[in-house]
This record gives structure tokens, sequence and C-alpha cells, in this order.
């Protein structure tokens, strides 16, 4: 099968510089649920139009985009992608900003569509109001589709309507998309006409319509995102996830949790992120594209393209950039950063430490304060702690540089050159003491303000 994606509207509703189909639910566009939805079932295409360059970026590199320079309507649209149709293949018709509908729906549509070997197969839905939707029409064993602009008032009165989605025989659109004509109340070409015209039309009246709800402005964005927040974080619960507190949390769909992990209140979980068994996380946690192994606990922190192995802890306050790998048993803690640095097991940085471009091995401890000066204006330089190594508190490593296995760095200590294995590095001044010194300033001071 061949899924075609329009997605070149306007979107005037959204009030937006960006495309409709670009803004974001759960943190992940609207226009990559249905990618990822259409993967399922074949080779994906996609229609781009308004702001084409910027839907482009978001999409994968193995869809093909083809261009709709002017909005004429769907049939239009799919004329504009007539080399991606093949004639022997279904094309399943979807849209960029319907991104709620089920891989299930697809199936059985599909189902339906190859038993009975239709042309075309609609899936319809029961509106309660089915105003601007366009009508189902049923007649003489035929279906058809009428838009509500161009339908009579009897037409009006019938509650089963398009969806929008179709598959179609490859070799029927076709033949038939040429026969497409705009002489209607919109002046656009209907991909509905192709039902009328086809000699085996068939439709599947979906039972749960808020799949079909597309987007059309940033009310409906938050009323989608409500839905799909809540059945996201069911499914994650029936499959033996604790979420504390589901109205304060926030997860992506592609995001996987294991069993017994407890989730808290107000976190927010994005991209492909994965979290393994009896993992504690939150409250007050932004995890995005990271791997989280077992029994791990991550604590008011920010996460971002970070690595973890298994019963580590993380924060409070911490922030984990990107690279970050924390090896078994490493301890991070209260306003640490760390970035593209590997943290080797049952290491420990507690406490106000920047780690940037470091490579830190086992068993060592960072004082608190201690910055690895990685930067000098110009380029980034590593810095390499080996085992067993031990930082005092408020020192400054100044990269490139090596501190040695077993080596211990006094506090205070600035360090610039490399440090042998087993070795006390000092770095900082000696400090010099001059009795009576404060007790003369202050009577000098006195005396200067008496003399006022």
């Amino acid at each position: 099968m061949k899924v075609l994606i329009l997605a070149a509207g306007l979107g005037k509703r959204m009030k937006s510089k960006y495309p409709k189909v670009v803004h974001k639910i759960l943190g992940k566009p609207m226009i990559n649920w249905v990618i990822d939805l259409g993967k399922r079932f074949g080779e994906v295409g996609v229609v781009v139009g308004h702001k084409a360059e910027i839907v482009k970026g978001y999409l994968p590199m193995d869809v093909r985009t083809y261009l709709q320079e002017h909005q004429l309507g769907t049939g239009h649209a799919v004329m504009c992608a007539r080399e991606f149709i093949d004639e022997n293949d279904d094309v399943l018709i979807l849209y960029g900003d319907v991104p709620l509908l089920k891989s299930e729906t697809i199936e059985k549509l599909n189902e339906i569509h190859k038993s009975r070997n239709a042309d075309v197969t609609v899936l319809s839905f029961i509106a309660d109001d089915p105003t601007g939707y366009g009508r189902i029409i049923r007649q003489d064993g035929r279906i058809r589709i009428v838009e509500h602009k161009d339908a009579s008032e009897s037409e009006k009165e019938i509650k089963e309507v398009n969806s929008g989605i179709y598959i179609f025989k490859g070799n029927f659109l076709l033949a038939n998309l040429d026969r497409l004509n705009n002489n209607n109340a919109q002046g656009e070409y209907y991909l509905t006409d192709l039902v009328g015209l086809a000699q085996n039309a068939e439709a599947l009246i979906l039972d749960d319509p808020i799949q079909v709800s597309g987007v059309n402005d940033r009310i409906q964005l938050a009323q989608l995102e409500s839905i799909a927040k809540e059945r996201i974080l069911n499914e994650l619960m029936l499959s033996g996830v604790t979420i504390v507190d589901p109205q304060s949390t926030f997860i992506s769909p592609d995001v996987v949790i294991g069993m017994d992990t407890v989730v808290h209140p107000f976190t927010i979980i994005e991209g492909k992120t994965t979290i393994g068994e009896d993992c504690e996380i939150g409250p007050y946690t932004r995890i995005i594209d990271s791997e989280i192994g077992n029994k791990v606990k991550v604590m008011r922190s920010e996460l971002e393209g970070v690595k973890i192995e298994n019963n580590v802890s993380v924060g409070p306050f911490a922030r984990l950039r990107e690279g970050t790998v924390l090896k078994e048993n490493v301890k991070i803690g209260n306003f640490v950063e760390t970035k593209k640095s590997i943290i080797g097991k049952n290491s420990k940085a507690q406490h106000l430490t920047y780690l940037g471009d470091a490579t830190v091995g086992e068993d060592v401890n960072v004082g608190a304060g201690t910055i690895t000066c990685n930067y000098d204006g110009y380029k980034k330089y590593p810095t390499h702690i080996k085992d067993k190594a031990f930082i005092g508190s408020n020192s400054s490593l100044v990269a490139p540089v090596t501190i040695g296995s077993g080596a211990i760095v006094g506090a205070g200590s600035v360090i610039t050159e490399d440090v042998p294995d087993d070795s006390l590095a000092l770095g900082r001044a000696r400090q010099t003491i001059k009795e009576g010194w404060a007790k003369q300033k202050r009577e000098a001071m006195e005396n200067a303000d008496n003399k006022k």
C-alpha cells in the first residue's frame, strides 16, 4: 500500500507564522504522528504547500514530498502527487492535521476494501452536528459524497459524514483524477467526487469519531493534546507503570517505560525516551530523547540526550545535557551540570559541579564547586579523571588536563598541568596570616570617621 498524506494547507485559524502541521501534540509535530502511522502500512509520500520548506524540515529522509503550489482542493493535492501513485497498489489518503487515528482503524478499513474488492473505501462517522461535513449519500446500492455547501436541505439532514480518509485502488485513482472539475460552491477539485464515479464504493462507519478530529485552531490543538495525553497515560498505567497524578504528567507517544516505574507529578517525558523498570521519575522533571536503565531515580532535574545505566540517582536540580553517559551506581547531585561527559561506575558529583567534555573513571569523588574549564573562547578541550581520583571542593581543572588514577587534588586548586597517578596536586597561593591586622584596620576606620 502507498500512503499519501495531505499537508499543504494554510492553517489560517492557527494564527501562526508556522505551518499548522508542525505544531506539536505532547512534544511531537502533528505531521510526524501521521507519518509514523502511515509507515506501518507502506511507503509514505507527503503533499506540501504552504511554507513547504519548513514542513520538509520535520520529515524523515525516506519520505517523498510533492509540491502543491496553489491550494485548490484535496483532489488537486492528489493530482500533484500523481507520480507517487502505482496502478498496481492501493493508496491510503491521510491528513497531516489528523494525529489521533489508530492503526486498528486503518486495518479494518483495509480489510473491507480488500474483501469487497472496492474501487474506493471511505471512512465515515455519525456526527451529532454534521454542519460543514460532506454527507455520505447511500442510494441504489451506490455511495457518493456531497459537500455541505453543495448539499440540498434534505441531504443536510443526513448525519453520516465523510472523514476525508480513503483507500483507493491505484488504477482507479489514476484513471479518474483527470475527470475531476471545480464546478462547485468553493471552486475546488474535490477528492470526494471520485467516490461517486466508482462502480464499487464502500464505507466503514467509525464508532470513535475523535480519531478523525482535525486541528483548525489552538483550542482544538489543546483539546486533542488532552485526549492524546489521557490515552497514552492509560496505556502506560495498564502496562504496569504508576502515574501518581495524570493531570500534571505529560508523556510523548514514542516514550517506553518499564514495569513498576513510578512517575511523580509535574513530569514531562518527550521524544524517543526509554525508561527501565523500578525507576522513580520526578517530581518536577523533564526528560527528552534519553535512555534510562533500571532502578534509576531522577528528581527535579532536566535531562536531554542522556544515557543512564542501572542504579543511578540524579538530582535534585541537576541538568544533564546531550552526550552525557552515567555508568552504574553513579550519583549526580544538586546543581550539577554535565555535557558530553562519561561518568564511570560508582563515581559521584554531589554538589554544584560542571563536567563538560570530561571522561571520569570509576570510584571518583568530585567535590562541590568543581569546574572543568573546557572552553578557551575558541575550542573545547577534554578533561580525563582516572579511577579512584579525589577532586577537592572548589577546584578548577583547566583542560586539556588529565588527573591520574588515585590522585588527589587539594580543595581550591586551579590545575593546569597533568597530575600523575597517586599524587597530590595543589594549585593555590600559600596562606598568609598578619596578626592584629584586622583590629588595626578597624581602629583606623574609626579614627577617620571621628575626624569628620
